[in-house]
């Protein structure tokens, strides 16, 4: 039988939440920062987000190589700082979940021993699996943890995946929200077409992870005919790398998203500023290297606001591209509008005045 979600955090997740993809804070050692890991939490709680994702790209997947062993301390972390902020219960936490089934379903149960509420579970990298493989990979994970389903974009190791998939994807009792990064219109049109025809429809929340088009998929509400009916849907909360900087700011703008399509005005605005969005995250993301400098940039705009201490990723090879930096710095003079850096500056003696623990 699947696990459920908590009915208030369900409803939280259908009515849309900025969700930041965790990074993972080092020092110059390539040894985890403790201090500075449990001030991003703190940092993504006080802006306003409506969960985090540990344990993901942006967390960087080596913490699960024996050697470095990380993935447990690092949810153990997260969990522990928002029980401690009192969050527990209003907080969505989600886990990474990757891998073939057997590593899946080990991490799904770390996760859920350690109190989270849904895992997010990538089909990458399992190109020796069928459809009907990663089908029944899913099922066995919904037993142990609620779903957040994960459409990854082939050019960092994810897969083309059928209409039909998705449609049957859907129909997994366990799946509670789908988060949509082929960065791709069609293959996003394939995952909300494929919601809205299931029976699950309205039990299913639908997020973007297209880091390059984030502003029209929020704005955009979708239509279909299915079996006679109008079936509408939007996509209603982001789960982003592009949201792990300038959080505050990523709040306030879905909350204007979400006035605009109550009202329908300031939806042209709003369109001007998600091309200035998206700038920026080419900046940061590193699309013209094929996103090699990715988690360097997001850790160089941490680092600029002082929650991280550097750029180190446990991968010393893994660095800002050539003329990243000036691209970085572009985007920060010229929209400058998008930062957050007065919020952090205000609150960030007192997130990383947290003691360390043993861990």
């Amino acid at each position: 039988m699947a696990r459920e979600l908590k009915t208030a955090l369900h409803k939280k997740l259908m009515e849309g939440v900025v969700i930041p993809a965790h990074p993972l804070a080092l020092d110059q050692t390539r040894s985890l920062d403790e201090a500075r890991q449990r001030a991003l939490t703190r940092y993504y709680v006080a802006s306003g987000a409506g969960g985090i994702a540990v344990g993901v790209h942006t967390t960087q997947f080596e913490i699960r190589e024996k050697e470095i062993n990380l993935l447990e301390p690092v949810l153990r972390l997260a969990a522990e700082e928002i029980e401690q902020l009192g969050k527990a219960d209003s907080f969505l936490k989600i886990a990474g979940i990757c891998g073939p089934t057997t590593q899946a379903i080990a991490e799904a149960e770390v996760a859920a021993k350690l109190g989270y509420d849904l895992g997010l579970v990538s089909m990458g990298g399992l190109h020796d699996y069928s459809e009907v493989d990663l089908l029944k990979r899913v099922e066995e994970i919904a037993k142990i943890i609620p779903i957040f389903g994960f459409y990854l974009q082939p050019s960092v190791g994810g897969r083309i995946l059928s209409y039909s998939f998705w449609k049957e994807f859907a129909e997994i009792p366990g799946v509670m929200a789908i988060k949509m990064a082929p960065f791709n219109r069609y293959q996003t049109l394939d995952v909300v077409r494929a919601v809205c025809s299931s029976t699950r429809s309205d039990q299913i929340a639908l997020y973007t992870g297209n880091d390059d088009n984030i502003v029209a998929d929020l704005l955009t509400t979708y239509r279909f005919q299915i079996d006679g009916k109008t079936v509408e849907k939007s996509i209603v909360g982001g789960l982003l790398g592009h949201w792990a900087v300038w959080t505050k700011s990523a709040v306030d703008l879905l909350e204007r998203v979400k006035r605009a399509k109550q009202t329908e005005r300031g939806i042209l605005e709003l369109l001007q500023e998600g091309q200035a969005i998206t700038d920026a995250n080419a900046a940061f993301f590193d699309p013209a290297h094929d996103f090699a400098g990715c988690i360097p940039g997001i850790h160089e705009v941490l680092r600029r606001q002082g929650l991280l201490a550097g750029r180190w990723c446990l991968n010393p090879d893994e660095e800002l591209s050539a003329g990243q930096m000036e691209e970085i710095d572009r985007v920060y003079r010229d929209y400058a509008a998008l930062n957050d850096d007065a919020f952090v500056d205000e609150h960030l003696a007192s997130w990383l005045s947290v003691k360390p623990t043993s861990v």
